[in-house]
């Protein structure tokens, strides 16, 4: 098993299963609604190998930072492959983002204020983000709940409307596309359906000829029981073509969970096993913050490899991080055969959200590794104190 020949901790990427989401997330835009961007979404999974082989498979970047937005610059996007997102934005990259052609949706009244300092000899487009009631169009999915979603001008109360309106009397700048992500609980068909409805209604109500309708992302993927991207780009496309066609008009869509998501795993390793008098705890060279930074998970998609099968079962083992935080602990391993010292407990489809929240805290940035049919190379070695301590002026 490639597992065998790892040192522990390291995130493995598995290309395979990469190509397999990437090739069915085009196909199915292919077959729904065949003019399309995909773009990546930095803020799931920056690590620039990542983000390169986005750009490889054609994607554009989907940045919400001034930082992301210099990342894909570094990391040679072309300026009209970039979708520049989010409340972040410094004024001098939305300045430049706008000037490169960038897709550009803007989410705050100070960006509104920052097109009227555009050059006038050259005309614009930009996009704006709605902020709608997706809750009360999907009771108990949205994420926010009642408190309702903060990104974005609201359509209910008149600012989305204020907004159109600011950005019609700027004579070199016309809206030319809306952005519609909405975090969700469920990530279920209706969210999408919402969506949909109001990319519609919008239409409807303002006549515009939209050059792109950006769904986001939020998307499952990896999950057999799960929605899966042809289900969400069939309901999504049998709406929008009430109002929209493909020929005059774009899907965005910007995945990043279900994408890279299930294409990683996390390796670590038992390094020792203490009884107490309450309980057997199983430490490890891993951490909770490596695959569950937010410390929210109740369960993983978690895979033991024993050195050898010859064990006793127990009724009860506490698998535990590396760190010196009594609540590093990962699961409970209950009536499961006995773990030892080199027993290897790997975390599958944690590429999401795990890479860019876990903190430098006690160790370093693991390495990571990927497997391209069985052959294992390091696309990011292990940060080392010299790596931590790069930009410190010592």
């Amino acid at each position: 098993m490639i597992y065998d020949e790892l040192k522990t901790p390291c995130f493995v990427v598995d290309k395979q299963i990469l190509d397999g989401g990437i090739e069915l997330l085009k196909s199915s835009l292919e077959k729904y609604w065949n003019n399309y961007i995909i773009g990546y979404s930095f803020k799931t999974n920056s690590l620039p190998w990542v983000v390169d082989y986005a750009k490889q498979n054609g994607f554009y970047a989907e940045v919400v930072s001034d930082d992301e937005y210099s990342l894909a610059r570094l990391m040679n996007f072309d300026s009209e492959k970039i979708v520049y997102n989010g409340p972040i934005k410094s004024k001098e990259t939305f300045i430049e983002a706008m000037n490169l052609d960038c897709v550009v949706n803007v989410d705050t009244k100070r960006e509104l204020e920052w097109l009227k300092e555009l050059p006038k000899d050259k005309s614009y487009k930009v996009g704006v983000r709605i902020n709608f009631d997706i809750e009360t169009a999907c009771p108990n999915e949205s994420a926010c709940g009642d408190e309702g979603g903060r990104f974005g001008f609201c359509y209910e109360n008149g600012e989305f409307k204020k907004a159109i309106d600011a950005i019609s009397v700027i004579d070199n700048v016309s809206v030319s596309g809306i952005h519609l992500h909405c975090s969700s609980k469920t990530r279920s068909l209706n969210i999408y359906k919402a969506i949909a409805e109001m990319a519609c209604k919008i239409k409807e109500e303002y006549g515009i000829d939209f050059e792109y309708v950006d769904i986001g992302g939020g998307f499952f993927g990896g999950m057999n029981n799960k929605p899966k991207f042809p289900d969400y780009l069939k309901l999504v496309s049998d709406i929008l073509s009430n109002n929209y066609k493909p020929e005059e008009t774009k899907i965005i869509v910007e995945p990043g969970m279900s994408l890279i998501g299930p294409a990683i795993d996390f390796v670590t390793k038992v390094i020792d096993v203490k009884d107490t008098t309450y309980n057997r705890f199983v430490l490890t060279d891993g951490s909770r913050t490596n695959v569950d930074p937010l410390m929210t998970k109740s369960a993983y998609f978690d895979e033991i490899i024993y050195q050898d099968e010859n064990r006793t079962e127990m009724e009860k083992q506490i698998i535990c991080g590396f760190t010196c935080m009594e609540h590093d602990r990962l699961f409970v391993l209950k009536n499961g055969k006995e773990l030892m010292v080199d027993d290897k407990i790997v975390y599958h489809k944690v590429g999401a959200y795990t890479m860019c929240l876990s903190p430098l805290f006690i160790k370093y940035f693991p390495a990571v590794m990927l497997n391209e049919n069985g052959k294992i190379t390091e696309i990011r070695s292990k940060w080392d104190a010299k790596a931590y301590s790069q930009y410190s002026n010592i």
